[in-house]
């Protein structure tokens, strides 16, 4: 069965978006630093795949590799999948309730009228339009990292959607060392999409590969709030190896564990 390797792409999208690179604000981690990854938590990782090897010189399974991005200093992705509609129903709930209050005080003056009215608008917030491949962007209220609907889009700090990984490409994927593709999935933090990559195990050396990531950017166009694509690309390393596999209790081939005498008696 394929070994699977997990490689998480942390960004701060806040940083990449103010400088427009996501050198220096990307920190990449996978589950293979007892086997010899490096630079574990930067945005330098360079990941360590074990060659597919049995004790006998017979090529083994294959190692598969997944990527799943996340946004720093964002809304955590394990929240559940209708959160920001729950929040946002819950202010709408909570301008309700003002209108119903503003109301029975409908003889208040014009002036404290206008100032309940603008503290509601600012309860409720607005909906922000979605220019991006992730249509669920669209008609989204803005959170910020408690989980509050952000009022002044232009000032207060919100929570970024994920990063989007749209695409793989490089020196690894040209030389056919991985061979990466977009698959669906019903695991819900992810969305429903993810990045994986089969490897060629039999070619030991170091390869680099880029990640295409797509960041969105809260911005003001023709009167109206727009989630509008930032697309940026990092790059990392694959450092590939042939030690045949070993049992870990006898140092030999991978099979049935012996047993001492002394057990038996």
């Amino acid at each position: 069965m394929a070994q699977q390797l997990a490689i998480i792409v942390l960004v701060d999208v806040g940083n990449a978006l103010e400088s427009r690179t996501l050198t220096g604000n990307t920190y990449l981690f996978d589950n293979m630093k007892l086997h010899g990854s490096l630079n574990q938590g930067t945005g330098e990782l360079v990941t360590a795949i074990n060659g597919s090897y049995w004790s006998d010189g017979s090529q083994a399974g294959e190692q598969v590799l997944n990527w799943l991005p996340y946004s720093l200093g964002s809304i955590p992705p394990t929240v559940p999948r209708g959160y920001h509609t729950t929040r946002a129903r819950a202010a709408e709930k909570e301008a309700l309730a003002e209108l119903a209050n503003l109301s029975e005080k409908a003889g208040v003056a014009n002036g404290d009228t206008e100032a309940a009215l603008t503290r509601i608008r600012q309860t409720v917030g607005t909906r922000v339009n979605g220019a991006s491949r992730t249509a669920a962007l669209s008609g989204q209220r803005v959170l910020d990292v408690t989980g509050r609907v952000v009022s002044d889009h232009g000032q207060d700090t919100h929570s970024y959607p994920a990063p989007v990984i749209t695409d793989i490409f490089g020196e690894a994927v040209d030389e056919k060392i991985i061979y990466p593709a977009e698959y669906g999935s019903p695991d819900l933090v992810t969305d429903g999409w993810y990045w994986s990559a089969t490897i060629d195990t039999s070619r030991p050396g170091t390869y680099s590969y880029k990640m295409r990531i797509q960041l969105h950017e809260l911005i003001q166009r023709a009167g109206e709030w727009t989630w509008e694509p930032v697309n940026l690309t990092c790059e990392s390393k694959l450092r590939i190896t042939a030690e045949p596999k070993r049992n870990g209790f006898t140092g030999a081939g991978v099979g049935y564990l012996p047993i001492a005498p002394a057990a038996f008696g």
